[in-house]
């Protein structure tokens, strides 16, 4: 026992020798190097211990907040005095491995218990706080203005990527000593030059370092321009590496140093380790994860083939969370066919998928106008479009927002706006008209809804008005929809989405005092129909609710223009069925009931199907 009581008394004062709860500056830093720092050092904080880089994690020159540290001692999740030893290895590899993954902007502007503001607002409060107590003579601090950099660098989230590039070249050219220093993001890359020459940038500096060595005096011309170095250059390294003597081949190859500068901040250091990396590799590999950084770094290489893999893997790989990313890199690069692809998947996965997604808010303004203006968008109502609408203008309007709000977030903030005007009709919403112009509005038919747009204040007035007159008009003449004559770009639209399980989905839709039923059927496999027939207002399968407060007509028939599609991917590619546009009357029995049955054989799923009816004139 009294042995025990020495080795904690021993270790208690070792541990007080350690300063937990502060740390004392050793050289002045610039408020956003100190800031960085914060963070960085902020797991090993809240552990309430050091980091085991604390040589290389510079201390903070800020007073820390008050706080309680984590304790934790064996298997338990016990909570331990400060004074007890550390024992949480859990926590102290999650700090370390937090501290390997680096900042994340998005992160950084989170609002917490512990940080209550984000980090700008912090650094500008903390500024006017030391130019107070200077003023006031509490305190003497001076603030060193920041250093202008180039830009910033992502850490890497793999350790240190030169050392993991150095060990897959060393298995590659088995243990053969790099003979190229190439200093390139702060780092000293070794490499091996006869692997440069999938690189246009690398072979052409390597030509341009060695173009007044020996090994060019003797043989070429002083007059030869770069791209006949280049290949005789290429030529002869290429036909020296077949000698057997490493010896002989270390003097026919000197050590070469190059210099490469990178302005493009999607280049990162992880992501040039894997270019450089694939310039070793017969055939490319690409990671998902990183692919923007790979073709960012391909790029500035001039690496062709590793550039069309990750073309390749990006329209692969699209999905909500990356799909805007993507596309502003086929813009950035001018790769046509990655745009198409990304304009492709938001067509039919605006409403469905992006719209419930917080990644809505990077979705550039002229290309959601095109978009909406598609025939091939997929929705399941219009006012599902007009909510996706809503919703992008909120997150335009409010971009510290981090969650995706709920309907009822958006009404209350646009019903919150002074009523001197609409919303579209101010000067910070003009710039979305073009947008709501693009909108079916006339489809939406619910009083509810109209009601909703009419309180929060956003159409302007005359829209709305227009929007009442016509479904007056409608409903006066029998369901006619006189106003609306262009099927592409008037038709109301009804969408079903398919992906497993039941094999038959139905649902009732109602517009004018009319209701139809839209269904879609699998038979088998790959086999489905797709068809809409009307449906009696009496009948049950009609909610009391709808049946209640809905208008409702007694025609016998009804004439109606319409049109069944459905998209899906089949082999990554798009395909599309239809039935074109068609003209029918509708009864109440069958057989005029039912429409034209679209029949198709659709391997996979999702399945998106598009009901688009008109009402002509009778």
């Amino acid at each position: 026992m009294a042995r025990y009581k020495r080795l904690h008394a021993r270790t208690r004062n070792s541990l007080d020798l350690v300063p937990l709860t502060s740390f004392l500056p050793t050289e002045k830093h610039s408020l956003e190097n100190t800031a960085h720092l914060y963070l960085l050092s902020a797991p090993f904080v809240s552990l309430g211990g050091l980091s085991p880089n604390e040589k290389e994690i510079s201390k903070v020159t800020l007073p820390l907040k008050p706080r309680f540290f984590r304790k934790q001692a064996g298997l338990t999740n016990r909570w331990q005095p400060p004074s007890t030893p550390s024992c949480d290895l859990l926590g102290i590899s999650q700090a370390s491995k937090a501290a390997r993954v680096g900042l994340n902007e998005t992160l950084m502007r989170i609002i917490s218990v512990d940080t209550p503001m984000s980090l700008s607002e912090e650094q500008e409060a903390l500024k006017a706080t030391m130019e107070a107590r200077k003023g006031s003579n509490a305190y003497a601090f001076k603030i060193v203005p920041p250093k202008p950099k180039q830009r910033p660098r992502i850490f890497s989230r793999q350790g240190d990527p030169n050392e993991m590039l150095f060990s897959f070249t060393q298995k590659i050219t088995e243990g053969m000593e790099p003979d190229i220093t190439l200093q390139c993001l702060d780092f000293e890359w070794e490499l091996h030059r006869m692997y440069f020459f999938k690189s246009q940038v690398l072979s052409q500096l390597l030509a341009t370092a060695v173009q007044n060595s020996d090994l060019h005096t003797e043989d070429i011309s002083p007059k030869a321009n770069k791209a006949e170095i280049r290949c005789y250059y290429k030529q002869h390294l290429l036909s020296g590496w077949k000698h057997t003597n490493i010896c002989e081949q270390k003097q026919i190859t000197p050590k070469v140093t190059i210099a490469l500068e990178i302005n493009d901040p999607d280049v990162t250091r992880f992501a040039f380790a894997i270019a450089l990396k694939n310039l070793y590799s017969s055939e490319p590999e690409v990671n998902e994860e990183d692919v923007l950084g790979i073709l960012a770094s391909a790029n500035v290489l001039q690496f062709p083939s590793l550039f069309q893999k990750c073309i390749q893997v990006m329209r692969s790989t699209i999905c909500t969370s990356n799909v805007c990313s993507y596309y502003s890199a086929g813009c950035k690069y001018q790769q046509s066919s990655l745009i198409t692809e990304c304009e492709r998947w938001i067509e039919v996965n605006l409403v469905p998928q992006l719209g419930s997604q917080i990644h809505l808010r990077k979705l550039p303004l002229e290309l959601l106008q095109k978009v909406l203006k598609s025939s091939r968008l997929f929705t399941f109502n219009e006012f599902h479009l007009l909510r996706t609408a809503l919703c992008w203008v909120f997150l335009q309007q409010n971009p510290k927002i981090q969650i995706i709000p709920s309907y009822d977030t958006v009404l209350t903030y646009f019903s919150s706006l002074p009523k001197i005007c609409a919303f579209l009709e101010r000067e910070v919403g003009q710039q979305y008209i073009a947008i709501f112009q693009s909108l079916r509005l006339h489809g939406i038919t619910s009083s509810k809804h109209l009601e909703e747009l009419w309180g929060i204040n956003f159409l302007p007035l005359p829209w709305l008005t227009r929007i009442l007159s016509d479904h007056y008009h409608a409903l006066e003449n029998g369901g006619d929809m006189t106003f609306q004559r262009d099927f592409n770009t008037q038709a109301v639209r009804f969408g079903l989405v398919l992906t497993q399980e039941p094999r038959y989905h139905a649902e009732v839709i109602s517009i004018y005092g009319f209701f139809f039923e839209i269904k879609a059927v699998r038979h088998d496999a790959s086999a489905y129909s797709f068809y809409m027939q009307r449906v009696k207002h009496a009948d049950p399968i009609i909610s009391f609710f709808t049946a209640e407060r809905s208008p409702v007509s007694l025609k016998q028939e009804r004439e109606v223009k319409y049109e069944i599609k459905a998209q899906c991917q089949i082999d990554g590619k798009w395909e599309e069925f239809t039935t074109e546009r068609l003209t029918q009357k509708f009864g109440v029995k069958r057989p005029t009931c039912k429409s034209t049955v679209l029949k198709a054989s659709i391997p996979s799923v999702p399945i998106y199907v598009t009901f688009s009816l008109l009402f002509p004139s009778s």
